[in-house]
């Protein structure tokens, strides 16, 4: 077949004009991570709600912090009598904090700023961690002296019922750390921070919020010194941060005898948290001179790590629930800095 010469020019064009139609723009640079200065004299938790992020000074503080999504402070929850953990609703437009040394648990609309309920746990005394499944609030308690259990705060009811000591065998040193899956209400876990060998607790929960007997680890499969507990969103896998071994490690919910995965963080691992999709397992250290936050593929590969000022604070991650953005507190032991969010772009799964 024969192209006259005209034709095959405008072939030659069209051809040209399709091929630079394909190719991509001017790459887009990532955003940089910021680090924002906090009015707190220590950290002891950080959740974001998506449009606002909520940074808890801990025992000795008398505040919460509020930041807008890139970092900047916008408000203060102030007054309440040592806040810590810091829990949300599944809709996000409820803060719980836990408040030990009220003997108390407080609820705040995110958007207003307003408190809207606080529940008083009783016998339950120094509520130090949340856990929430549909209508049950639960909470780890304990003061220290093996006086460590379970509470529980049923929504559900007007008012709301608080029954405590809901563990019958585990025997807590103190408060236990507690988390939820985000899918799956009939799974609670629990884990006994700061001794060694550490141990793990799992949990079904039955009709009325009547929990199951415990199931728990191996001897030593945790490590030593657990520092930071997490569940995948189905509720299916177990994540620890301990101070040894040097590694975040991932089990099933039902055999927490060998890891399924490991996530290599470096000396002193102490924060796990699962995005809200569960493609991405972020895990923190607080050895110095080296990256202190990582972000894992949930078979163990590295997608990222970022290096902060100071160390990194024991269980002070959170994910934007877009997964975005991956939040993170330090502080400074020695007091000569000061506490402060980090806002770390993060790369999709």
């Amino acid at each position: 077949m024969h192209i006259k010469r005209g034709k095959t020019l405008a072939l030659a064009v069209l051809a040209a004009g399709l091929v630079t139609a394909g190719l991509p723009g001017p790459a887009q640079a990532a955003p940089a991570p910021t680090a924002t200065p906090l009015s707190l004299p220590a950290v002891a938790d950080v959740v974001s709600a998506g449009d606002r992020v909520f940074v808890s000074g801990g025992p000795s503080s008398t505040d919460v912090v509020v930041a807008s999504a890139t970092g900047a402070v916008v408000g203060t929850l102030s007054g309440l009598p040592g806040p810590s953990d810091l829990l949300l609703s599944a809709d996000r437009q409820t803060l719980y904090v836990a408040l030990p040394t009220a003997n108390a648990v407080a609820a705040f609309d995110t958007g207003t700023l307003v408190e809207s309920a606080r529940y008083d746990t009783g016998a339950g005394e120094c509520p130090s961690s949340l856990a929430l499944t549909g209508r049950y609030l639960w909470f780890g308690y304990g003061c220290g002296g093996w006086d460590g259990n379970i509470g529980r705060i049923d929504l559900g009811r007007q008012p709301a019922r608080v029954t405590t000591g809901l563990d019958t065998g585990s025997g807590f040193y103190g408060a236990p750390l507690l988390t939820a899956a985000s899918q799956n209400r009939s799974v609670l876990l629990a884990g006994q921070p700061g001794l060694s060998p550490a141990s793990a607790y799992t949990y079904t929960i039955g009709a009325g919020g009547v929990l199951s007997a415990p199931g728990t680890n191996e001897f030593m499969a945790i490590g030593s010194n657990l520092r930071d507990i997490a569940l995948d969103p189905t509720g299916a896998t177990v994540f620890t941060a301990s101070g040894a071994p040097y590694e975040v490690q991932a089990f099933p919910f039902a055999d927490i005898t060998t890891p399924s995965a490991t996530y290599r963080t470096g000396a002193y691992p102490n924060a796990v948290e699962v995005s809200r999709d569960g493609t991405r397992i972020a895990g923190g250290a607080d050895a110095s001179y080296e990256p202190d936050v990582f972000v894992f593929s949930p078979g163990g590969t590295e997608l990222a790590h970022f290096e902060l000022d100071d160390e990194l604070s024991p269980g002070a991650l959170a994910w934007a629930p877009n997964g975005a953005r991956l939040y993170a507190v330090s502080d400074d032991w020695t007091g000569a800095r000061p506490v402060t969010l980090h806002v770390l772009p993060v790369p999709a799964a």
